[in-house]
């Protein structure tokens, strides 16, 4: 089988194409073929050596894909061969991930996909679909869980909602019933998070953010989805309601932040770090009933036409793929592999 490896940190370019032997699955372990894979930030990130696992021999990337179950290990229970999968996590604590034709994997990454929903739909969750699950259901106030109804009378602010995360946290958290406010950086992006099903659009390049979002809602919002506190926090504070939470998911734009403690106080903020590899399998299991509940009613379609462009390349310009997510593509990366 053709797989992408590296075997040294650094860019794309030390990505390269070789031939592999199909593996076979262990006990609770589970085959995919490939039809498809997704490309995130934490793959280009982990390549230049920013991972959690250290290299040591030839690395996979990628934790994201969907495509179809060729062979179950020992004590797999709920999955056959030909059934249609997404599939996550594939790389964590693992040197091998989904930019390779087959992959073996731990049954709980493996996830039927409903029917109707194509690869491409599955190959773009994983990462940011849990992640925004994640940020989505940790405020004091609201529903640990996601469901039609479960966000109705409250308002999220999703900071950054053209980009994959913040497409999902929009199309979840209007799913769930929330008014969803997004902030973007162009009228073009504003197009992409209309599409995605944002309520209101807020350009933080043309508007004051907090007057704005204040406009849409006086008593402040429920929960900031936020993807670059450095520069955003801010703003945060001051357009939350008493108890509100800001999620942290990422650290565009820099790694420190200056707080205001007394009015962070006086409101009884949270702030709320998530990154998906340590938030606990509880999380991931919540995470991926409550995404396959919404695939099966239709609420996370991908494409332009849904505010998540979609960029595709053949699997031996995987090294093009990266690039082009650490270039700042706007949209979806995905990888045909099958």
């Amino acid at each position: 089988m053709k797989s992408v490896v590296y075997r040294e940190t650094g860019g794309p370019e030390v990505l390269r194409v070789v031939d592999r032997e199909v593996p076979e699955p262990g006990p609770g372990e589970v085959r995919v073929r490939l039809a498809v894979a997704g490309v995130n930030p934490t793959d280009w990130k982990s390549r230049r050596g920013g991972g959690l696992m250290a290299v040591a021999g030839d690395v996979v990337p990628g934790q994201d894909g969907a495509g179809t179950v060729d062979a179950l290990g020992p004590g797999v229970e709920g999955l056959a061969v030909g059934d249609r999968v997404w599939v996550y996590l594939a790389q964590h604590q693992r040197p091998t991930g989904t930019a390779q034709q087959v992959t073996v994997l731990p049954a709980e990454r493996v996830v039927p996909l409903p029917d109707g929903v194509g690869f491409d739909v599955g190959a773009s969750l994983g990462v940011p679909a849990v992640t925004a699950h994640r940020a989505l259901t940790v405020a004091e106030d609201l529903p640990a869980r996601l469901a039609p109804g479960s966000l109705a009378g409250r308002t999220v602010l999703v900071a950054g909602g053209a980009g994959a995360v913040g497409h999902a946290a929009v199309q979840l958290a209007r799913w769930a019933g929330a008014t969803v406010v997004t902030t973007v950086s162009s009228p073009e992006k504003a197009a992409l998070a209309r599409a995605a099903g944002a309520h209101h659009v807020v350009d933080y390049r043309q508007q004051d953010v907090p007057a704005a979002v204040r406009e849409i809602a006086p008593d402040g919002v429920d929960l900031v989805v936020e993807v670059a506190p450095a520069a955003n926090l801010g703003h945060d504070l001051a357009v939350l309601r008493p108890r509100g939470t800001v999620a942290v998911y990422a650290n565009d734009g820099g790694d420190v932040v200056s707080l205001d403690v007394r009015a962070g106080m006086v409101a009884n903020l949270r702030l709320q770090f998530v990154l998906l590899y340590t938030v606990g399998q509880d999380a991931l299991d919540a995470a991926v009933e409550d995404v396959t509940a919404a695939l099966r009613d239709g609420a996370l379609p991908v494409g332009e036409e849904h505010g998540l462009p979609l960029h595709r390349f053949p699997l031996e310009r995987t090294a093009d793929a990266h690039a082009a997510v650490e270039t700042g593509a706007v949209g979806k990366v995905l990888v045909d592999v099958g």
